[in-house]
C-alpha cells in the first residue's frame, strides 16, 4: 500500500505543485471571462487597477526574495537580472498614473493582505517562498507575450511597449528554456515531506489571495461603473509613507480566517474571479 502511495505522488516539486493547483487551472480555463478577455474586452481602468496591485505585490516578494537570497531553502532559486518585475512595474506606474504615481495609485485591502502574507513566509517560513516565486515568475513567462499583444491592442498601446513594461522580460532568450531550469532547480531543493507539503499548500494560498484580489477589484470596477472613478473610491489609495505600516507581517490567525470566510464564496463566483485574475495578469499561468 505505502508503495502505490508513493508512485502516485509526483516526486518532483514542480510537477507536485501543478498537479495541486490542477483543479482550479481547469476551472478558469472554462471560466466565461477568460474567453471574453482574449477576444480583446479588456478595459484602460482595470488594467491599471491591476498593474498598481502588482506593483505592491512584486515589491514585497522581492524585497523577501533579497533577505533570502543566500538561504539553501531558496538561493537556487535566485535569478533577480532575470526575473525581477519590481524595475519593470516602476515604469509602468509613470505611464499609468504620472510622474507622481508613488503617492496616487491604489493599494486595496487585499493587496495589503497579499502583501503581508509575502512578508510574513519571507520572515518565519522562507521555504514558502518558493511557492509564491513559482506561481508567479512561471506564470508570467507562460501568459506574458500574449497578454501584451492582446492588451496592446485593445488599450490601443504604443508598439514599443510603454505601459507593459511587466511582461517583457529582455534577459531571457528563450522562455522555454527558461522555466525548463527554473523546474529543474527547484526539483534539487532539499525539503523535508512536511515541508514540501507546505509549501504545496503554500501554492493554493498564493491563487486564493489572488482570487481575493481581483473579486475586490471586479467590486471597484463595478462601483466605477456608477460614473465613479477608481481614484474616487473612499479607501483605496494609499500614500508611499502609509505603505510602511501596512507591509507588517501578518499575524496568522487573521489571515486564516480572511482565507477561510474566501473559501465560503459561492462557486460561480470564485469561477469568475479566478478568471479575471487569470485573463489579466497571465493569461498562460496554467501553462506552467
Amino acid at each position: 500500500m505505502e508503495r502505490q502511495h508513493q508512485d502516485s505522488t509526483p516526486q518532483d516539486l514542480s510537477e507536485a505543485l501543478k498537479e495541486a493547483t490542477k483543479e482550479v487551472h481547469v476551472q478558469a480555463e472554462n471560466a466565461e471571462f477568460m474567453r471574453n478577455f482574449q477576444k480583446g474586452q479588456v478595459t484602460p481602468e482595470g488594467f491599471k487597477l491591476v498593474m498598481a496591485s502588482l506593483y505592491h505585490i512584486y515589491t514585497a516578494l522581492e524585497e523577501e526574495i533579497e533577505r533570502n537570497k543566500a538561504s539553501p531553502v531558496f538561493a537556487p532559486l535566485y535569478f533577480p537580472e532575470e526575473l525581477h518585475r519590481k524595475a519593470a512595474l516602476e515604469q509602468d506606474m509613470a505611464f499609468w498614473y504620472g510622474p507622481h504615481w508613488q503617492e496616487t495609485i491604489p493599494y486595496t485591502p487585499a493587496t495589503q493582505h497579499y502583501v503581508k502574507q509575502l512578508h510574513k513566509v519571507g520572515v518565519t517560513e522562507p521555504e514558502l517562498l518558493v511557492a509564491h516565486a513559482y506561481t508567479r515568475y512561471l506564470g508570467d513567462l507562460s501568459g506574458g507575450q500574449v497578454l501584451k499583444k492582446i492588451a496592446q491592442k485593445a488599450l490601443d498601446l504604443p508598439s514599443s511597449g510603454e505601459g507593459l513594461a511587466f511582461f517583457t522580460f529582455p534577459n531571457i532568450e528563450s522562455a522555454t528554456k527558461f522555466k525548463q531550469l527554473y523546474r529543474a532547480r527547484m526539483n534539487t531543493l532539499e525539503m523535508t515531506p512536511k515541508i514540501r507539503q507546505r509549501v504545496i499548500e503554500e501554492a493554493k494560498t498564493a491563487f486564493l489571495l489572488n482570487i481575493e484580489l481581483f473579486e475586490e477589484l471586479q467590486g471597484l470596477l463595478t462601483q466605477d461603473s456608477k460614473d465613479q472613478s477608481p481614484s474616487q473610491v473612499p479607501g483605496l489609495h494609499r500614500r508611499a509613507s502609509s505603505r510602511v505600516q501596512d507591509s507588517t507581517v501578518a499575524e496568522g490567525p487573521k489571515g486564516n480566517a480572511q482565507l477561510s470566510r474566501l473559501s465560503q464564496t459561492p462557486f460561480l463566483r470564485w469561477v469568475l474571479t479566478f478568471s479575471f485574475l487569470v485573463a489579466t495578469v497571465a493569461v498562460g499561468l496554467y501553462a506552467i
